[in-house]
């Protein structure tokens, strides 16, 4: 895995799988990332209101409550992290769905089912570059 250059960049990661969390979260810290964790909406909505600002967020689709859509949504609303990358990684892979995320602003859409761990720091890292981050 490709170790970053300079400051480590923070990465706001959030699935309602705490399995998959921990393990995105693994992958991410061995990659040289400061790694932030969101469980749902809300807490993540409390994060980003309390200040947190992530050079990049990998938001899951599928959530209890308000979904990954809804949330970025409520984000931009609140115009929170205007400056931060969002990126869905989701197992939702219908292209109605890849649009929807990209008109709300996602500069990436990573379908979970057709990526390891490994190709999906791959790709963040690959969309942080394209943006000159």
């Amino acid at each position: 895995m490709e170790q970053q250059e300079g400051p480590k960049k923070k990465i706001l990661i959030v699935d309602d799988d705490s399995f998959l969390l921990d393990m995105y979260a693994l992958r991410f810290t061995q990659a040289g990332f400061d790694v932030e964790t969101g469980v749902d909406a809300e807490d993540v909505l409390k994060k980003l209101r309390a200040g947190l600002a992530p050079d990049v967020c990998l938001f899951d689709v599928v959530m209890p409550g308000i979904d990954g859509f809804e949330m970025l949504e409520m984000i931009n609303k609140e115009n929170l992290i205007p400056k931060t990358i969002k990126i869905f990684l989701s197992n939702l892979g219908q292209e109605q769905d890849i649009a929807r995320g990209k008109s709300l602003g996602a500069a990436s859409y990573i379908v979970k089912a057709n990526s390891t761990p490994s190709e999906v720091v791959t790709e963040v890292n690959k969309v942080l570059k394209d943006h000159g981050i």
